[in-house]
């Protein structure tokens, strides 16, 4: 990554030469043009896009021509046709569409305003998404990805400010900095979302020093006594340590390892269950690292759209269609009940049987540094109690917070039931203060176990916590690019465009929901990366959707059920994608904390995922757009699953 952003700062030197500090300014801010008269003047937006209305503003100031007639209305003639505007303090605005380059004239009394405008056409309003899924997949590299997207973006609307390729270039780079970085940071939900996750990641990497983790660990491995439930206390493990998949990764794969040695259970299948309990847990958990970037790229969604719905009320909702991520960890349920495999992890489990355990052969990944992070101190003493504690702070901190922020909004309403009045209030909560308020809780209450037991001195303590906080900077680097370029798409009316597409094309609403889960899982599969995939196309499909349903006509509560599918889907084929990619983090740590071979690892886990994956389409995701239930999906699917394990499956004996 650091070479990457190298290039990048020296490619960006280049083109300072081209550039006066005289033109460097926000593409966003509106242009202002004096008329006839110095004292009026006609304010055009800064961004103009083909054949979507902008509001133009007149600021007149002329005191004979306003004379008495403040807060009436007067006429204008733009373009030979009359637009009659009501005059307020000074200024009257009116709306205009251009279709495409002409000039623009405006006649006000006495006053005449001339200008040729040149709107950016509306096709290269999806250049900046596309591009940055190109790159994704291309190069695998997500950074990079996002920020030539924006890169795209900002020159676009540059150049058709009248600028030329060059300044137009240089302008754009430098607009990602001074504008929509800036803008993304000034966002009061965005900031809260930063400070969460270093919260989250400082805690985490606390209660693992401290040997709390490794205390659960031991406590539930006494249980293992046979391959079933060693299998089935690896899995628990996994729901467990819900808050991060990282954390999840090398603390259940390091300990756990032994554990399942000893009972002849593959390293291939240890993998494949903490490769699968850890992202799907922490996708659909309400209290993790993810779900600060989840609430965000919907709260996005939201405002671009204007909906009065909640960002966690969405979230909620959305669980009800999660169905790869659910349907993943209960499918590991079945292996383990029925002690059955098939496909390459059949032969992995029989040759481990026989005591042919999976063997790492030379994996060269740059994790080290990660599973360093995670080793206990030796001589510390492990206390399970170290990192329950905190962990259920967070939890009922969470809960409570999002009950007293909703309370004081709605208040409790006597004639309504109880499920309605927590619901309702769950919805009218401030999320950001809760997850706030909790995170930091768990945080303190971690650091005052570690030291009130003499476990780690105060500075160790708060060395572990900055190190939490150093885990949780890709992530926070990837959320603010991602909030940038749902800026620049918001500013291009991205959603626009390709909602028109599919509108042309006759594309079904209730189709989007299956097509952003096969989007996503190809993405994810590409990068390596859910946490790209899901900076890259949230901010895409979300207005996307939402337009389509209306321009289909649907009813309300009929779009927000399309919209709360789009909203797991893209969750649910970021995971999918994930697991099946041989580049992705996850599925590397797996393979490095359980010892793993890491081709065999994703070669025995790959027909795992995609026979989930494919029954969470058809049996999930594409019957719930068109309104069957998820308490009828799930049971179908589960059963599906079952008939194949049953059919194709082949007993592991011990």
């Amino acid at each position: 990554m650091q070479k990457n952003v190298t290039i990048l700062f020296f490619i960006s030197l280049l083109f300072f030469p081209f550039i006066t500090w005289s033109q460097i300014s926000s593409l966003q801010g509106a242009e202002e043009f004096n008329l006839n008269n110095e004292n009026s003047r006609v304010i055009l937006p800064g961004i103009i896009v083909q054949n979507i209305p902008v509001t133009i503003s007149l600021e007149l100031t002329d005191s004979e021509m306003l004379a008495g007639k403040e807060g009436v209305e007067l006429d204008f003639l733009v373009n030979g046709k009359l637009k009659t505007c009501m005059l307020k303090n000074g200024r009257a605005s009116f709306s205009y569409t251009f279709s495409s380059r002409q000039e623009i004239s405006i006649v006000a009394g006495d006053f005449l305003f001339e200008k040729e405008v040149n709107p950016i056409p509306l096709w290269m309003s999806v250049l900046p998404p596309l591009i940055a899924i190109l790159i994704a997949l291309i190069f695998k590299e997500v950074f990079t990805a996002l920020f030539l997207g924006l890169l795209v973006g900002t020159s676009v609307i540059s150049f058709y400010q009248g600028n030329s390729v060059f300044i137009a270039l240089g302008k754009g780079i430098l607009t990602i900095v001074d504008t929509y970085i800036l803008q993304s940071l000034m966002d009061k939900g965005h900031l809260s979302i930063i400070v969460f996750s270093m919260l989250i990641g400082a805690m985490v990497n606390l209660i693992t020093r401290n040997g709390g983790m490794k205390g659960v660990v031991n406590i539930l491995s006494r249980y293992a006594k046979s391959p079933r439930s060693g299998q089935f206390i690896t899995w628990l493990l996994g729901i467990f340590i819900f808050f991060d998949d990282y954390a999840n990764t090398l603390v259940v794969g390091n300990t756990m390892r032994p554990v399942t040695d000893k009972l002849k259970i593959s390293r291939e299948k240890l993998s494949y269950i903490v490769d699968s309990t850890a992202a799907p847990i922490a996708a659909i958990a309400f209290v993790t690292t993810w779900i600060g970037a989840e609430l965000s790229y919907i709260q996005d969604g939201i405002n671009t759209i204007g909906l009065t719905e909640s960002a966690y009320g969405v979230f909620i909702q959305s669980l009800g269609y999660a169905f790869y991520p659910i349907l993943a960890l209960l499918f590991i349920l079945i292996l383990v009940y029925l002690k059955r495999d098939f496909g390459p992890m059949a032969s992995a489990e029989t040759k481990a049987r026989k005591g042919e355990l999976g063997q790492t052969q030379n994996n060269t990944y740059s994790f080290a540094g990660n599973l360093s992070e995670m080793e206990i101190p030796k001589g510390i003493k492990t206390r399970w109690f170290n990192a329950v504690i905190p962990v259920v702070v967070v939890v009922f901190g969470t809960i409570i917070g999002l009950i007293s922020t909703g309370m004081q909004e709605v208040g409790w309403e006597t004639d309504m039931g109880f499920a309605k009045n927590i619901s309702q209030i769950i919805g009218n909560a401030d999320s950001y203060k809760a997850l706030l308020w909790s995170s930091m809780a768990g945080t303190i209450v971690a650091l005052v176990l570690t030291m009130s037991q003499r476990i780690l001195n105060l500075k160790d303590s708060i060395d572990s916590l900055v190190k939490g906080f150093k885990t949780m900077l890709t992530a926070i680097l990837i959320l603010v690019l991602a909030w940038s370029i749902a800026l620049i798409t918001q500013h291009l009316h991205t959603a626009e465009f390709i909602s028109k597409i599919l509108v042309d094309f006759r594309m079904s609403p209730f189709l989007i929901p299956s097509i952003t889960f096969i989007l996503a899982a190809f993405v994810a599969f590409s990068t390596g990366s859910s946490w790209g995939t899901m900076a890259i196309l949230y901010p895409l499909v979300l207005p996307s959707c939402w337009l389509l349903t209306q321009q289909f006509g649907l009813e309300y509560d009929e779009s927000m059920r399309i919209f709360y599918i789009v909203v797991s889907s893209v969750l649910a084929g970021s995971v999918l994608g994930d697991h099946c990619s041989p580049i992705s983090d996850t599925t590397i740590l797996s393979s490095l904390a359980c010892s793993c071979n890491h081709i065999e690892h994703v070669r025995t886990q790959l027909p795992y995922a995609l026979i989930v994956g494919v029954v969470s389409i058809m049996l999930g995701t594409l019957p719930a757009a068109y309104g069957i239930s998820p308490w009828i999906l799930f049971p179908a699917g589960l059963l599906f699953l079952y008939i194949v394990v049953v059919v194709f499956g082949k007993k592991i004996e011990t």
